[in-house]
């Protein structure tokens, strides 16, 4: 988790609730904001980079805490082109 980054916790919600607070905090971002979902739902390491590159976000970091098993996935807030 980097330290600028604003936390969404999803930690004990199941798939495809931590996408569904990311997109909801991203949303309410302004460009350059960097959002950090904490999950322990396992489905998160691959949904929420999937739901990024969807989106024209970046996922900037992630890690596996063992010990907590948590899942801690940093997203990149970048801006959207113009709907057509």
């Amino acid at each position: 988790m980097t330290e600028d980054a604003a936390v969404v916790d999803a930690r004990g919600l199941r798939c495809p609730l931590p996408v569904i607070r990311l997109a909801a905090a991203a949303r309410d971002a302004a460009p350059g904001a960097r959002l950090t979902v904490l999950a322990t739902d396992p489905a998160a390491e691959h949904d929420v980079p999937a739901w990024a590159r969807m989106r024209g976000h970046v996922v900037v970091g992630s890690g596996y805490d063992q010990a907590a098993g948590t899942w801690s996935l940093t997203v990149e807030v970048r801006d959207r082109p113009p709907a057509a």
